[in-house]
């Protein structure tokens, strides 16, 4: 299928390419049921020597979301993209949601995308009071590489950013207590690995603990090991493979994300 032209691509090529990215990314987790109905937000960082994002226009379901909804804003959470002068109330904002997404943004370069989610069973799992246990290879992908940040109310307060930072860590991915789950990836597709993955975990904890029965863990020596595998010198080629076969998932010529 090809591109539909936006105007927005003819100004900007690599611009364009990050926002198809980030559609993208909102309507795979809508397809694996990570959302949260207009709340939660997946941002990307564009490139520039003035830092600025993408995040979802408010008010737009992650299974609708296209390369245009994507509104620009600052590390403030400001609205900065220039279609807003002409309709300000179509490009709204949750400036609120942002602040997560600001704090690992602006710490770590190396992360241009950023998944938060509010699913059933992540945030069951943070609500737990040993956090996510190494009982999954889904799991062991995160053995000893998960942060974990205390629940602070809202995520209101900018002074709370620097703490996200702190608690994440050199991680890609961490449990928010009592909230929800946050990864992030260098690529779109890294991204999505990363939460794909701790969701998976997540979903086979609560199984596995709701059953009742005693839980068997792997020695740590096979934890180790097993985490270390995930960072083979393929990996990479794989996470790919696993992106490219998503977004086939999401392919409809009814309503493009592309455009």
């Amino acid at each position: 299928m090809q591109t539909i032209q936006n105007p927005l691509q003819a100004r900007d090529t690599a611009q364009w390419q990050v926002r198809c990215d980030l559609a993208a990314l909102y309507r795979v987790a809508a397809h694996f049921r990570m959302t949260d109905m207009i709340d939660t937000h997946i941002t990307a960082r564009l490139a520039g020597d003035t830092p600025t994002f993408l995040i979802n226009r408010y008010g737009v379901l992650f299974h609708e979301m296209r390369a245009s909804d994507l509104v620009k804003i600052d590390h403030r959470g400001h609205v900065v993209d220039e279609r807003a002068a002409e309709e300000p109330a179509r490009f709204r904002v949750n400036a609120a949601g942002f602040t997560i997404h600001s704090a690992i943004h602006m710490a770590r370069e190396d992360l241009g995308f950023v998944i938060h989610t509010h699913t059933a069973a992540g945030t069951a799992v943070s609500a737990q009071e040993h956090g996510l246990l190494p009982i999954s290879q889904h799991a062991l992908k995160f053995y000893g590489k998960l942060g974990y940040h205390d629940y602070e109310g809202i995520a209101l307060d900018l002074a709370e950013r620097e703490r996200l930072v702190r608690d994440l860590g050199a991680n890609k991915a961490m449990i928010l207590r009592n909230h929800g789950l946050l990864a992030a990836g260098a690529t779109a597709a890294e991204a999505f690995h990363e939460i794909y993955f701790l969701e998976r975990a997540c979903q086979a904890q609560i199984q596995a603990v709701a059953g009742g029965s005693a839980l068997r863990f792997p020695t740590v020596d096979v934890c180790e090991l097993t985490a270390s595998q995930f960072e083979r010198g393929d990996s990479g080629e794989i996470t790919e493979l696993a992106w490219r076969a998503a977004l086939r998932l999401i392919e409809d010529p009814a309503s493009d994300y592309r455009c």
